[in-house]
């Protein structure tokens, strides 16, 4: 069975979903964007190559997202399997495989008509955003948690 990749990146508590241009029977559909891992490729350098090709963006995979449903059946000769990710936020998300893009907030992925196999994944998706924390860079930079202020 072939493994497919997918990105679910993450900026600002926000997941991006991408709306597929092709083939036409999945057109319209909604997906994590990535693709099908080549032999002897990396997981993980096929998900960045990958969405650097379709994105025009360079992202950071942080784990896999496994449950008991993954990796998730695509077909009968593919399999999905998906990894968080970051990307900054000076990145272009421009598309070259999908006719829209779209930053939701985990409660809300379902509000769009994903592939099968990636609605599938939605339950450990949300549960995968909701535990990642990311790097606290706004500290780095000296700036104050507003929260945090007596």
């Amino acid at each position: 069975m072939s493994i497919v990749v997918g990105a679910v990146i993450v900026r600002d508590g926000m997941v991006l979903a991408a709306r597929r241009l092709r083939p036409v029977e999945l057109a319209g559909k909604w997906e994590f964007p990535g693709g099908k891992v080549e032999d002897g490729e990396d997981l993980t350098a096929t998900l960045v190559r990958e969405i650097d090709e379709e994105l025009n963006s360079r992202i950071s995979v942080i784990e896999e997202i496994a449950d008991e449903g993954s990796p998730w059946r695509i077909s009968d000769k593919h399999a999905l399997r998906l990894f968080l990710a970051t990307v900054g936020p000076e990145a272009p998300l421009l598309s070259v495989d999908h006719d829209e893009v779209r930053w939701l907030p985990p409660d809300r992925l379902s509000e769009v008509d994903w592939l099968t196999s990636d609605r599938l994944a939605l339950s450990a998706v949300r549960r995968a955003v909701e535990r990642f924390q990311p790097p606290t860079s706004g500290m780095e930079c000296g700036s104050v948690d507003s929260d945090s202020k007596a």
